[in-house]
């Protein structure tokens, strides 16, 4: 896993007012924890920092002018609702060789077998990893599974030095009859489609009410 480093600076305006000017600045406000000490108050480059965040989970190594650098996780990250940009970022403080616990993403691979249907139920998965070497992602390989089959976290294959974090039992995944799916969405659809027809009553209450408007 490697590491990026950004710049931070220090931050001494605190409030909404505060944070607003720092990002108009193109900078993100972000406060670093752990360990015990006291949480530093800093801002991060906005377009450095939105790139690094690309990666799930990504070991940042920040430089704080006066203290050296600094490795960190994101643990917490704000968005704007509709926008999108970062509005503030939570970091945990990480030393090389401790055990941290992260969600990585479960990615699904190879091709189902043919009829079958992958329905995947989880797709954050809690593990065990040293700080420094955090996997991206965990593959899950459907490939050769039959109908029916139920994945479990238990059998999830991950790297060396990775512990499961997760309920064992937890399930992953199975695999759908195809045409029994399509089926159930047919179905459904139907369900929707016929509550959407007002009946009768509902049809005359509804042309009474529009008259009585008039």
């Amino acid at each position: 896993m490697s590491e990026v480093r950004i710049a931070a600076e220090p931050r001494t305006e605190f409030g909404k007012g505060a944070a607003r000017r720092t990002r108009r600045a193109g900078k993100v406000p972000a406060v670093l924890y752990g360990h015990g000490t006291d949480p530093v108050h800093i801002a991060l480059p906005g377009h450095e920092l939105m790139l690094a965040l690309k990666t799930p989970n990504v070991l940042l190594s920040i430089d704080i002018p006066g203290q050296g650098a600094e490795l960190a996780l994101p643990k917490d990250v704000q968005r704007d609702p509709i926008k999108g940009f970062l509005e503030h970022v939570d970091l945990l403080a990480v030393k090389r060789g401790e055990k941290v616990n992260v969600e990585i993403p479960v990615n699904v691979v190879g091709d189902v077998v043919a009829g079958g249907v992958v329905a995947q139920e989880t797709v954050q998965l809690a593990v065990e990893a040293e700080a420094t070497h955090i996997p991206e992602a965990v593959d899950v390989d459907v490939a050769g599974l039959e109908v029916g089959t139920q994945v479990h976290a238990s059998a999830v294959k991950l790297p060396a030095g990775v512990t499961l974090a997760t309920d064992a039992e937890t399930m992953i995944l199975q695999i759908n009859d195809a045409s029994a799916s399509a089926g159930d969405t047919e179905g459904e659809a139907a369900e929707a489609a016929e509550a959407e027809v007002p009946t009768e009553a509902e049809a005359e209450e509804a042309a009474e009410a529009e008259a009585a408007a008039e």
